[in-house]
């Protein structure tokens, strides 16, 4: 798949960026995966506690590609690629005991709101 894309993005600097970007947090991802193994990663990735960072994780990362592949809006795959690494890092927080809470209390001292 990813010989696939990279010949669909030749010759386009910006969409070779942009492919690099998520190759980076598809390789940080596939790195948890290598360390438990790819059926505990799923199992855990499906838990209650991480299911939305998942769903969202998997959604970005495809609406990150068509903008990218189809849409050529570079913008927009900024956009889907920066909610993804959102997502990667909300779900990497969820291993952490509190670590989600800490965060959540940061913002909204920091900004007023909560998350």
């Amino acid at each position: 798949m990813i010989s696939i894309v990279t010949a669909l993005c030749l010759g386009n600097r910006d969409c070779m960026v942009l492919l690099h970007v998520w190759l980076l947090v598809w390789l940080v991802h596939s790195f948890t995966a290598f360390l438990i193994g790819p059926k505990r990663q799923v199992t855990m990735m499906l838990d209650p506690v991480r299911i939305y960072a998942t769903a969202i994780y998997l959604a970005s990362i495809i609406i990150a590609l068509f903008c990218a592949l189809y849409v050529h809006n570079k913008l927009l795959t900024l956009l889907a690629i920066m909610l993804e690494f959102g997502a990667l890092i909300w779900y990497s927080l969820s291993y952490i005991p509190f670590a989600r809470t800490m965060v959540s209390k940061m913002m909204t001292a920091c900004f007023d709101t909560e998350f």
